[in-house]
């Protein structure tokens, strides 16, 4: 979480203010991440209209929340909203924070994957081949912010047909992974089960199951075998000779929460 309260607003009820809109803001943020969107929405609208008064359009912690409410709006189905949010939580944390600071490299991961999701996809194939080079470059190749970037970077691809390019994007990325991180990691689960998605689609369904099955027996060490990421796998699994099951692949990515 950034820093509430800051020296210059130092009177005690500012101090409480600040507080509670943290409070609100991380409840609507819990709630999102037990996928009840819909429900975070209104805590995070009123933890902003908060942020704006008490802490200023500029402030760190106002951009934070800012960024979550595009995201939380594009995951509880509000497209059109949620990307008109995701956009201006890019230009703003340019203009405050500069093109290659990691909070707007944040912003324009989350953009990314919406453009993709709405169909805009030249646009999150270049937003995100941005992302993961300068991240790479940032923080090395096997981060894992930098590893997000990069599944997202050939999801993009994915998206657009070039499904070889992605999949040796995939390779790549899943092999850096796996030497950093071992095999029972989330981006390297993720990673394969996507690299998977791209071999079914390909026409390659042996090698396509092979990996799925090794996601999927990982994502139960890991996560547990009733677990909704778990269980996908698995069905997955069962598809894997089915070229239009994968149609649409992106198991374990979604649009990027802010962790500020």
């Amino acid at each position: 979480m950034p820093q509430w309260t800051r020296s210059r607003r130092g009177s005690r009820r500012t101090r409480e203010g600040a507080h509670e809109i943290a409070a609100r803001h991380a409840a609507g943020v819990d709630l999102w991440r037990a996928g009840r969107a819909e429900e975070a929405v209104a805590l995070i609208e009123e933890a902003l209209e908060s942020c704006r008064v008490g802490l200023g359009e500029d402030d760190p912690a106002t951009l934070t929340v800012a960024g979550n409410l595009g995201a939380v709006c594009f995951s509880a189905g509000a497209w059109q909203r949620g990307v008109d949010l995701l956009a201006a939580s890019v230009a703003d944390r340019t203009l405050v924070f500069g093109p290659s600071d990691p909070r707007t490299l944040t912003a324009v991961d989350a953009l990314a994957t919406a453009y993709r999701v709405v169909g805009r996809i030249d646009e999150a194939v270049a937003l995100s081949e941005r992302v993961a080079a300068e991240r790479s470059r940032a923080l090395g190749p096997s981060h894992p912010d930098t590893l997000t970037s990069r599944l997202g970077h050939a999801l993009a691809l994915a998206a657009f047909g070039d499904t070889e390019p992605a999949l040796a994007l995939l390779a790549a990325a899943l092999n850096d992974a796996e030497r950093a991180h071992g095999p029972r990691h989330e981006h390297v689960i993720a990673l394969r089960a996507n690299l998977a998605g791209c071999l079914a689609l390909l026409g390659r369904p042996a090698e396509a199951a092979g990996e799925l099955q090794r996601a999927a027996a990982d994502a139960a060490a890991l996560l547990g075998r009733g677990h909704p990421e778990t269980e996908a796998l698995f069905a997955d699994l069962a598809h894997a000779h089915d070229r239009s099951w994968f149609f649409s692949i992106g198991r374990m990515a979604d649009v990027s929460r802010d962790r500020g």
